[in-house]
C-alpha cells in the first residue's frame, strides 16, 4: 500500500509541476501578446465586429424640358431564402400557400416552386435565389407572402438591394441621353457625370447577437448625397412625333439606318434628335448617335453653301445664266452627272438649287475659282465646315474639307484636279447631319449661327444653379441681301423644285433634298437620302434634318422620295400641334355681367 501510495503521490507531484510550468508559459504567452502583439489583435476584433456600411445616395436626375423624366435612379431587388433557418413545422405548412403565390406572381406552375423549395430544403441551401432584379412594388408584395413575411430570422428572407439606371420613357432618345457605366461616358449622362454623379454616405455599425449589426452612433461617418439633376432640351412629344415618321419610313424603304433632328431656330435648342438602327432580325433601336458622330458626303445639300460662297464672294449672282448643257460634262475623265436625263439646259444659278443640278453647281465653282480654288476653301471654312462644332457630348464626328495647301500623291485626302468641281456639288467633303443642320438654321435664322443645344439648366437640390443661354458661333455668315437671296431658292424647292411634292398651301417650308451615292468603289453602289430646311418658310421657327443610310434601292433613293415626306411629316404635325396649343390659350371664356355678379356671389 505504501509504494502504490508513493507512486500516487510522485504522478501527482509531475501533473502539478506540468501545470504549473503549463501556467507560467501561458502567463508568459499572455503577457507577451499584451506587450507586443495586442494592437495587432485588437485591430482584429475591431473588423470582425466592426464595419463600415455605405449609405447609398442617387445619381442625379435627367429631365426633358417639360418635365419628364429621362433617366432616374430606382431600387432593384434580389431575393434568396434560407432554408435552414425555416423550421421544418413552418415550412411542411405554409410550402403550397408560398408555391401557389409564387406561381401567380411569377407564372410558373406551383408544382415547379413546391419542387424547387423542397429540394433545396433537403439539401439545407442557405442561398436559394427566389428572383433577380424586380422592383420596389413587387419586393413589397413578394414580402407579403407566407412564410417571407416572417423576415430574415423566422422565414429565412435574405435580400440585396441596387440601385440601377432606369429610362422610364424608355428607349426615347436613349442614344442622346446616354449612360456613365463599365461602357464608357456616353451622351448628356457621360458629359455631365460630374455633376449627376451621387456621393455615397458612410455609417459605423457594431455586430451584435444573432450576426445582426446595428449603428453604433446617431450621426453618419458621412453624409449621402444625391446628385445634381439635368433638364434638357429635349420636347418629348416633338421627340415622339420625330421617331414616329422616321421608323415608318426606315421600314418602308428598308433602310440601314437613319436620323433626324429638329432644333429651335432662335436659341439653337435641340428639341428632338432621333438615331435608328437597323438589327438582325430587322427591328430599329438606337444603335448610335449617327447624327453627332458619322460624318460623311452630304451630297446635294452641300450646294447651298457653294452658292453662298459665290454669292458673298461676289462671283456670281442668283440670274447668271448656267448652261447644264445635256446633263453631263466630263473634269478630268470623270463625269458629273444630273439626274434629269438630257439635263435642264440653260437655266438661272437659283434655278439650279431648285432643281438640284450637279452640273450647273459644278460649273459655277469651276469658272469662278479654278484660278484660286483657295479663296472657295476659305468660304466654305468660314461657314463652320471643317471643325467640330464642339457640343459636350462626345463623339462628334470629325468634318473633312480638302485644302489646296494639301496635295500629296497616293492621298485620297488630298488636293487634286477633281476637288473643287467635286466639292461643289457635296463630294469629296465630310459633314454630319448635327454640323449640316447648324448651317442651314443659321440661313433660318437670317445668317446667324447658334451652336446646338442639348441642355436648358443645372438644378441642384431643386434649386436652379445654371442656366445655359444660346451661343453665338458667327453672328453673320452672309450679308443679308445673300442670306434673304438663298431663303427665297429655298422656298421655291418646295414649291416649284425637287421638293414639289412637299407643298402644302395651308403650310409653308422651305429647304433642300440630298442624294448621295456611297460605297460605289465596291461596284454595288448605295445611297444616302436627306433633306434639310426650316418652317414655318416664313420667320421659321424650327430647322429640320432627315437623313436615310442605304434606303433599299428597288424601293426608292432619292431624297426627294425617301427622306423629304419625313420632313412633311415632322413639319406638319408640330406645326398643327403648336396651332392647337394657340386656340386653347385664346379660348378664354368671357364673362357676362350678370356672370361676373353670380361668382362674386358664390365667393362671399
Amino acid at each position: 500500500m505504501s509504494t502504490t501510495k508513493k507512486n500516487i503521490i510522485d504522478r501527482l507531484g509531475w501533473l502539478v509541476l506540468i501545470l504549473a510550468l503549463f501556467f507560467v508559459v501561458l502567463i508568459v504567452r499572455v503577457g507577451y501578446i499584451q506587450s507586443f502583439q495586442g494592437e495587432y489583435y485588437s485591430k482584429m476584433s475591431i473588423r470582425r465586429t466592426i464595419k463600415t456600411d455605405t449609405i447609398f445616395a442617387n445619381r442625379g436626375n435627367i429631365y426633358a424640358t417639360d418635365g419628364n423624366l429621362l433617366a432616374t435612379t430606382m431600387s432593384k431587388y434580389t431575393v434568396r431564402l434560407d432554408m435552414v433557418t425555416i423550421e421544418n413545422k413552418l415550412f411542411e405548412n405554409k410550402i403550397n400557400a408560398l408555391s401557389d403565390s409564387l406561381s401567380v406572381m411569377f407564372n410558373r406552375p406551383s408544382s415547379y416552386y413546391r419542387n424547387y423549395l423542397r429540394n433545396a430544403k433537403r439539401k439545407k441551401n442557405r442561398y436559394l435565389l427566389l428572383t433577380r432584379n424586380i422592383g420596389y412594388i413587387d419586393y413589397a408584395r413578394l414580402k407579403t407572402f407566407p412564410i417571407l413575411k416572417l423576415g430574415p430570422y423566422k422565414g429565412g428572407l435574405i435580400t440585396e438591394q441596387k440601385n440601377v439606371r432606369a429610362r422610364p420613357l424608355g428607349d426615347l432618345a436613349v442614344r442622346t441621353v446616354g449612360y456613365s457605366d463599365y461602357r464608357g461616358n456616353v451622351g448628356i449622362e457621360g458629359a455631365y457625370i460630374n455633376y449627376l454623379k451621387e456621393h455615397h454616405g458612410l455609417r459605423k455599425q457594431q455586430k451584435i447577437a444573432k450576426g445582426q449589426w446595428k449603428p453604433i452612433n446617431d450621426t453618419n461617418e458621412r453624409e449621402p448625397k444625391d446628385g445634381s439633376d439635368v433638364v434638357t432640351t429635349i420636347d418629348v412629344n416633338i421627340q415622339d412625333v420625330v421617331h414616329t415618321a422616321l421608323l415608318e419610313q426606315l421600314e418602308t424603304f428598308e433602310a440601314d439606318h437613319g436620323c433626324a433632328m429638329v432644333m429651335e431656330t432662335k436659341t439653337g435648342e435641340v428639341k428632338a434628335i432621333v438615331n435608328l438602327g437597323k438589327y438582325p432580325n430587322g427591328d430599329y433601336f438606337e444603335k448610335r448617335n449617327y447624327a453627332i458622330y458619322e460624318a460623311q458626303e452630304p451630297g446635294s445639300t452641300f450646294k447651298l453653301a457653294s452658292l453662298l460662297v459665290g454669292l458673298e464672294d461676289k462671283k456670281v449672282d442668283t440670274g447668271n445664266i448656267i448652261d447644264t448643257e445635256k446633263g453631263r460634262i466630263k473634269v478630268y475623265g470623270r463625269s458629273i452627272v444630273d439626274s434629269h436625263r438630257g439635263g435642264y439646259g440653260k437655266i438661272s444659278l437659283a434655278r439650279a438649287i431648285e432643281v438640284s443640278s450637279n452640273v450647273g453647281i459644278a460649273k459655277m465653282v469651276m469658272d469662278a475659282y479654278k484660278s484660286n480654288p483657295q479663296q472657295f476653301v476659305d468660304g466654305i471654312h468660314k461657314l463652320g465646315f471643317g471643325k467640330k462644332i464642339g457640343v459636350p457630348i462626345k463623339g462628334e464626328g470629325q468634318p473633312f474639307i480638302p485644302n489646296p495647301k494639301y496635295v500629296k500623291k497616293g492621298d485620297p485626302k488630298s488636293w487634286n484636279g477633281l476637288s473643287l468641281a467635286w466639292m461643289a456639288w457635296g463630294y469629296g467633303v465630310k459633314v454630319t447631319p448635327l454640323q449640316l443642320l447648324t448651317f442651314y438654321n443659321a440661313i433660318a435664322n437670317n445668317g446667324i449661327m447658334v451652336k446646338p443645344r442639348f441642355i436648358k439648366e443645372l438644378r441642384n437640390e431643386g434649386e436652379v444653379e445654371k442656366v445655359f443661354e444660346s451661343e453665338v458661333l458667327n453672328d453673320k455668315i452672309a450679308s443679308k441681301e445673300v442670306i434673304d437671296k438663298l431663303q427665297h431658292i429655298l422656298k421655291n424647292v418646295v414649291v416649284r423644285g425637287t421638293a414639289e411634292k412637299l407643298y402644302s398651301p395651308s403650310f409653308s417650308m422651305a429647304g433642300k433634298t440630298g442624294t448621295c451615292q456611297t460605297e460605289y468603289w465596291t461596284g454595288n453602289t448605295k445611297y444616302i437620302s436627306s433633306f434639310v430646311g426650316f418652317f414655318p418658310a416664313e420667320n421659321p421657327k424650327y430647322s429640320c434634318i432627315v437623313v436615310v443610310n442605304k434606303p433599299n434601292k428597288r424601293m426608292g433613293y432619292y431624297g426627294a422620295t425617301v427622306a423629304a415626306p419625313v420632313f412633311k411629316a415632322i413639319a406638319q404635325k408640330i406645326y398643327t400641334s403648336s396651332l392647337k396649343e394657340k386656340r386653347a390659350s385664346l379660348e378664354t371664356p368671357i364673362l357676362t355681367s350678370l356672370e361676373k355678379e353670380d361668382q362674386e356671389y358664390q365667393q362671399e
